[in-house]
This record gives C-alpha cells, sequence and structure tokens, in this order.
C-alpha cells in the first residue's frame, strides 16, 4: 500500500531528486521555502508528465553517470577556451564551420537526447536535427580542421558511454 503512494507521488525519483537539486542551484539560496517550492516542483512536474513517460529509462551502469558528467564538464571547459580563442584571436581568418552527420548507434530516445542535449551544451557545436528514422544527427561545428575527426570524437567519447549507460 505504503509502495503505490510513493509510487504515485515520486513516479520518477531521479528526475524528482534532480529537479530540486536543479531549483536550489538556479536561486542560489538554499533556505526552507526554496527547498520547499523545489520539492513541489519536483513532485508537481513529473507527476504531470508521467503520461509522456510509458517506459521509465533503464541505467545498465548508473556509475558511469558520474564519469560521463565529469567528461562533459571538462569538455565544455576546454571548449570555452577553444572558441574564445577562435573568436578572439581569428576574428578575420577563415573559420573553418562544417555541417557533420553523426550516424546513431543508439536505440534508446533518452540517450539520443542526451547526447545530443551534450553536443549543444559543448560550445562550438550545435545538434541541430535528428534524422526522421533516428539514426544520424546532423551537427554544426564552428571550427573543424577534420570534419570526421569531431564525428569519431562524438562517438568515442559521448556516444559509446551512453551506449554503456542506458543500453
Amino acid at each position: 500500500m505504503l509502495g503505490r503512494i510513493l509510487n504515485r507521488l515520486f513516479p520518477h525519483p531521479q528526475l524528482t531528486a534532480f529537479l530540486v537539486l536543479i531549483w536550489l542551484l538556479l536561486v542560489n539560496k538554499v533556505t526552507p521555502g526554496n527547498v520547499l517550492l523545489g520539492l513541489i516542483l519536483g513532485i508537481a512536474i513529473p507527476g504531470i508528465t508521467q503520461p509522456f513517460w510509458p517506459n521509465r529509462p533503464s541505467f545498465r551502469r548508473p556509475l558511469r553517470i558520474a564519469s560521463y558528467l565529469l567528461i562533459v564538464i571538462w569538455d565544455i571547459c576546454l571548449a570555452n577556451i577553444t572558441v574564445a580563442r577562435v573568436v578572439l584571436f581569428r576574428p578575420n581568418r577563415k573559420i573553418r564551420s562544417h555541417w557533420i552527420v553523426v550516424p546513431l548507434d543508439l536505440n534508446s530516445p533518452e540517450a539520443i537526447t542526451v547526447l545530443a542535449g551534450t553536443i549543444t551544451m559543448t560550445p562550438g557545436t550545435v545538434t541541430a536535427m535528428l534524422s526522421a528514422d533516428a539514426t544520424c544527427l546532423l551537427v554544426h561545428c564552428l571550427d573543424a580542421a577534420d570534419p570526421d575527426a569531431v564525428r569519431d570524437e562524438i562517438k568515442h567519447r559521448y556516444e559509446r558511454r551512453l551506449k554503456e549507460i542506458f543500453e
């Protein structure tokens, strides 16, 4: 009985915890009122969106999530420096921007979403489109001497790890 009540109240407990944490980071102040509002949002948002989540994503290796996040944060920091160098020190030189097609080995919609979000969050790259059959991403890269190397790095650095986490 208690399990059913908890499942209805917290349909996605990880999402609830994540939303509370994000809310506290956004308001930048931990007070009882902010924690309470974060909990209300963390309970309401997954409850309202539950019909759109027919199956919960499963994580085969949840501990790999932490290492993936560290890699993404590191890459975001490095990409910020790289983009700043391109913009500040090569303003008149030709920037080698490219559209890159990244074929996907991922099957999970959640994993594809995380990959597309990771690419977009990394400065200098943006995911522009997912193919209709979800087999490839179209990525714009601000400055790439070798587009094939960028594609291979996305597949090796991100997609491989997401495949281990989600599939």
